[in-house]
């Protein structure tokens, strides 16, 4: 009778780590993804060409499947303050490189997020009111459309 503690405890911890070793790995997100907004604006301005953060990670790998909620929080926030800053530079000059820029930033977020089970959605929705914001409501025009359709076209494709 003293054994069988010991080997119920011993089954139980096999059966935790075969079932801890047998559930999906979550994609770890890459380090180049934290270095803030300023890393993300820097990236886009090679847009509509190839995009990469300093370390070589495209703007599409910063939203991983099962993403840790404070990953998703910090590289959300820094794609959202870039989104900010580059709506309100495409707002001054509407066929601008801003325009082209943020299409480009909207594009790579959604690319990397098309694959992750709906875990980005509100991030997405977040990223595309920050991206088409005007005050007052008013319609940011062809101009601006065209660019950021090239910008975002371009992501899309290579992202």
């Amino acid at each position: 009778m003293p054994h069988r503690p010991r080997v119920l405890v011993a089954s139980f911890v096999a059966a935790v780590l075969l079932v801890a070793g047998c559930g999906p790995e979550a994609e770890q997100t890459p380090g180049d993804c934290f270095a803030g907004a300023p890393a993300f604006l820097d990236a886009v301005q090679a847009a509509p060409g190839v995009v990469l953060l300093e370390g070589g990670t495209p703007i599409s790998d910063c939203l991983t499947k099962d993403q840790p909620a404070g990953d998703l929080n910090e590289v959300g926030q820094a794609l959202i303050v870039a989104a900010t800053k580059l709506n309100g530079e495409a707002r001054k000059r509407p066929a601008g490189s801003a325009a082209i820029e943020l299409g480009y930033l909207l594009g790579a977020a959604d690319a990397g997020a098309a694959g992750t089970g709906g875990v980005h959605t509100d991030l997405i929705r977040r990223l595309n009111s920050a991206a088409r914001f005007s005050r007052g409501g008013d319609v940011l025009g062809a101009e601006f459309e065209r660019a950021f359709g090239a910008g975002y076209a371009a992501a899309r494709e290579s992202g």
